[in-house]
């Protein structure tokens, strides 16, 4: 279910397609994510799952599951 919520973020802001997104693509490498782009997916996920992601946290988060792990370990 997480995964499916940060998919669907990351197609919406990114413009790419739900088969691009794969638990192991790299955020950056792989869907073509810059620093701001990560600034809103953060931004976006945060509203989302209703958390906050303290920015020593962002800088490892690298892959979409990363970002699922994070949560799902916060729950």
């Amino acid at each position: 279910m997480v995964f499916e919520k940060i998919r669907a973020i990351l197609c919406e802001q990114l413009d790419i397609e739900e088969d691009q997104v794969t638990m192991d693509s790299n955020i950056a490498e792989d869907l073509g994510a810059d620093s701001l782009d990560v600034v809103d997916l953060i931004m976006s996920i945060e509203d989302e799952f209703g958390l906050e992601v303290p920015d020593d946290q962002v800088e490892n988060i690298k892959t979409v599951g990363d970002v699922v792990n994070y949560i799902e370990n916060l729950n």
